[in-house]
Order: C-alpha cells, then sequence, then structure tokens
C-alpha cells in the first residue's frame, strides 16, 4: 500500500510543481544542473501514512496516533521549508513539538541506558530531555545527508529493513509494520529520485525531517524492546548498535560540526565537506556514492552485530575510530587528487 500510492502520486506532484513552478533551482552549493521539484516529500507522507494507518492495529500499538499527529507536524514545518524558507528557530521549536507529542501522550521514550556508564534507569525529567535531544539529532542528521540522489531514501530503507526485521523476529509484528510502512514508500521515491527522468523528483525537507522521525521513532522503540532482554531475539548493547545503524548521517554530522568549528565557523553553516561531498570530488556519480556508502555501513551493521557482547562503550569507541579512520583516508585521497591535478569528474551530467 505504501508503495503503491507513493509511486502512482508522485507523477501528479512533478505535475503540479512543473505548472507552479516549484522547483530547486541549480547553484554552486548543489549537485544537480537542471530544475527539479523538490516536494517530494508529499509523496512519502501520504505513502506512510495511509498505509500505516489503514493496517496497524491501534489496540496492539495506541501510540501510532500520535506517531502519525507528530509526522503530521513535521509535515507542515517541512512544507513550509520547502516552499516559503522558515527561520531556523521556528524550524526547531516545530522538531521539539513533534518530539515532545510522541513523548508525552504517545509514551514513546527512553527510560534507561542499558547499564551504560553504569546507568540503567534515569528519572522522567531525564528521559524526556535525552528523548528530545535524540529525536532532533536523527531529523536533522538526515536533512544533512540529503545531498546526493537516493542516499537519504537508501540509508532509511536499510535502517527499516534492520529495524523491522528484529520487530518481527522479536515478536512485535505491529512495530514491524510500522518499519514496512517506510520500506515501501521509500521504495517508490526511490524509483523516481535516481531512475526518474521525466518524473524525477527530491524529497526536500519534507521527506528529510520526516524520514528522520521515522527512524527516531524505531531506534527509541528497538532500545526499550531490548531493556531486560525480555524479546525472543535479544540485542546486547542495543544504544552502540542502534547507533552503528544509524552511523552515516549521525557521523557526518558530528564530523561536519567539528570541522566548522575548528574553521572557527558556526557548526550550523553549509559548506560542502559531507562524505558524499567528497566522493563527489573523487568524480563517483550519484548511483555510485548511494552504493558505496550504503554498503559501508551495512559492514558497519555487521560489525556491530559481531561485537555486540563486548560492551556499549567498547563497541562505539571501536565503531567511531572506523569511521575516523575511514574518513580521513578519503579526505587524504580527495587533497592527493586534487594536488596531483589529474581529477577528472566521470559524469558532469550528473543530478542530485
Amino acid at each position: 500500500m505504501s508503495f503503491l500510492v507513493t509511486y502512482f502520486l508522485v507523477p501528479s506532484i512533478v505535475t503540479v510543481a512543473r505548472e507552479r513552478k516549484l522547483f530547486d533551482e541549480p547553484s554552486q552549493r548543489k549537485s544537480h544542473v537542471r530544475q527539479t521539484p523538490t516536494i517530494g516529500g508529499i509523496s512519502i507522507f501520504a505513502g506512510f501514512t495511509i498505509a500505516a494507518g489503514s493496517f496497524i492495529d491501534y489496540d496492539k500499538v495506541p501510540s501510532l496516533q500520535y506517531i502519525l499527529v507528530a509526522c503530521i507536524i513535521i509535515f507542515f514545518i517541512g512544507m513550509r521549508d520547502d516552499l516559503l524558507s522558515i527561520m531556523p528557530y521556528k524550524k526547531l521549536l516545530g522538531q521539539v513539538v513533534a518530539a515532545l507529542v510522541l513523548i508525552i501522550p504517545g509514551g514513546i521514550y527512553f527510560t534507561g541506558l542499558h547499564g551504560f556508564l553504569g546507568i540503567f534507569e534515569i528519572s522522567s525529567t531525564s528521559r524526556i530531555l535525552l528523548t528530545v535531544f535524540v529525536i532532533i539529532v536523527i531529523i536533522n542528521s538526515f536533512n544533512l545527508i540529503d545531498g546526493v540522489d537516493g542516499l537519504a531514501a537508501s540509508i532509511g530503507i536499510l535502517t527499516s529493513i534492520f529495524f523491522g526485521l528484529w520487530f518481527f523476529l522479536s515478536g512485535n509484528t505491529e512495530y514491524s509494520l510500522l518499519s514496512v510502512s517506510v520500506i515501501g514508500t521509500l521504495l517508490a521515491f526511490l524509483r523516481y529520485n535516481v531512475f526518474g527522468k521525466k518524473n524525477k523528483i527530491f524529497m526536500g525537507d519534507t521527506g528529510s525531517l520526516l524520514v528522520g522521525l521515522l527512524m527516531s521513532v524505531q531506534v527509541i522503540l528497538f532500545n526499550e524492546k531490548n531493556i531486560g532482554f525480555t524479546s525472543a531475539f535479544p540485542i546486547n548493547s542495543a544504544p552502540a548498535v542502534s547507533f552503528v545503524v544509524l552511523i552515516v548521517p549521525l557521523y557526518d554530522t558530528i564530523r561536519v560540526f567539528i570541522i566548522r568549528m575548528l574553521r572557527g565557523r558556526s557548526p550550523f553553516s553549509a559548506d560542502k565537506n559531507h562524505i558524499h561531498h567528497l566522493l563527489l570530488k573523487l568524480g563517483y556519480s550519484h548511483v555510485q556514492i548511494t552504493m558505496i556508502i550504503v554498503l559501508a555501513n551495512v559492514v558497519f551493521i555487521m560489525l556491530a552485530l559481531l561485537l555486540q557482547d563486548i560492551g556499549i562503550f567498547q563497541l562505539t569507541a571501536i565503531m567511531l575510530t572506523v569511521a575516523t579512520v575511514l574518513s580521513f583516508f578519503l579526505e587524504y585521497r580527495v587533497r592527493k587528487v586534487h594536488h596531483c591535478g589529474n581529477h577528472k569528474p566521470r559524469n558532469l551530467k550528473m543530478k542530485s
């Protein structure tokens, strides 16, 4: 259902965008070279909400109505930003409101740290603050990696496959339907975003913020269901494993923030230092970049599952170290190629 709704809705959205001139204009900061509609998030919102609202049992997932309400809030924030622009503080405020809807009436929040730093259960105030922080970080990390064709959608699909499969194996079937609803809509969107010619479209802030919100919901549910190892398929070091599942957007966000601050700039200032920008500088196409990053993410997930018994802190430290080494190597390759002067982009016509 989520796939079909998105698949058949995108062409109509593209038609409306062309008639109303709702395009993303090419610029020096952007990697596409022709006008492309940026309101693909509408199709993602419709695909997910229609499918989840139709097939997930409200009695078994009473928090679903609040998940949908939070999606609606994020949807309107993203649409305002895509169509008219919105002040950063208003955008952040809307995200906080959506997070609080999930937490207070929805009951979706962290209750403990799984023994990390010796902490198991946390106070009610700490639960709210931690959960709001995690939701906002994940939402904006997906917004930041949405820079080349298919990347944000593909990471969203990979993440939802992991969590959805775990929910299913652990007996939380209704939660797995939540993940499947995300997978279906993103697969359909990917068809137009990556392979579309006549109906090519970007997800825009509407889509990236919404995908980030849905990823954060799955992360919280995954961690909470692993407390006390009461599930049929327990995962040790769940906080570290969930971090690794989202290591691409989370690590890249941490990385670019540190680089900007070391250079005396605001961490929120725009630049072209993201991992996908570095791969673009090496001449890889958008499809190649997405495949490289997704495959790397799969390897990280496999390593995390193999090393889950060593402890949360140790696993996180190892994964961060590996990611840092790889990013330094990538930066070294970029500097070397450009210093030698023999860099020739492989495909100058590739569009974002």
